[in-house]
């Protein structure tokens, strides 16, 4: 049975979605809302640069890619990422037909294009934003507590480095892929003979090597 809210006599409108901070959220907490409005977006702007430019110099198209399209595809991903093969397949389908309209790039694979084009997949780019945001709150950078999100490991005597956090039991797929619960495991597992904690710049590079590729749902 749903609830009546009131403001002033007036009853608010019962609705599935509403947007906040330029996120849509669903009654559901799935991701699919949010990624259906970003995804359609970034397609016309895509499609936009690729009729506008008459240069097709590909490092001046994938730079305006950078600027006009590859934001709208990342902004607050943190929140909503995604964890069904559909809904990523859909966000990682507007890099792979933006590529394969550039000048030569037509005839080769994806994995091939980003590779020429020295770019990563932008599911691999969402774990990278998402590591990098518990790196900031594990060690203080960010203004937020670090107990609001996550509990540091008791183990000791595990291997791997030293700042492991603990993995909560969940049940319900919503708060599994929450931030502070989907992060945990890909956090745990980075090896310690790669990533460097030193310092934000450090791990930030470390991170950006082959050792995530295991995680990936679909590249």
């Amino acid at each position: 049975m749903n609830r009546q809210f009131f403001i002033n006599a007036s009853q608010l409108p019962v609705v599935s979605s509403c947007r906040d901070l330029g996120v849509v959220v669903s009654n559901d907490l799935s991701q699919s809302a949010h990624i259906n409005v970003i995804v359609a977006k970034a397609h016309q702007r895509a499609n936009a640069i690729l009729r506008c430019f008459t240069s097709r110099d590909n490092k001046l198209l994938i730079k305006v890619y950078f600027i006009y399209v590859r934001p709208l595809l990342e902004y607050n991903s943190v929140v909503w990422s995604p964890h069904l093969k559909q809904d990523i397949e859909k966000v990682e389908q507007v890099q792979r037909r933006f590529t394969k309209r550039l000048p030569v790039l037509i005839s080769c694979t994806y994995s091939e294009r980003l590779s020429r084009l020295d770019l990563f997949s932008l599911e691999l780019r969402r774990l990278h934003i998402d590591l990098i945001w518990c790196y900031k709150i594990v060690f203080g950078i960010v203004d937020i507590n670090v107990d609001d999100f996550f509990e540091h490991s008791p183990a000791t005597a595990t291997r791997g480095h030293d700042h492991k956090l603990y993995k909560h039991y969940s049940r319900k797929n919503a708060r599994i892929m929450f931030f502070c619960e989907r992060v945990v495991g890909v956090w745990n597992s980075l090896p310690p003979d790669v990533v460097d904690f030193c310092c934000l710049k450090s791990f930030a590079r470390t991170i950006r090597t082959d050792v995530l590729t295991k995680f990936l749902t679909c590249f």
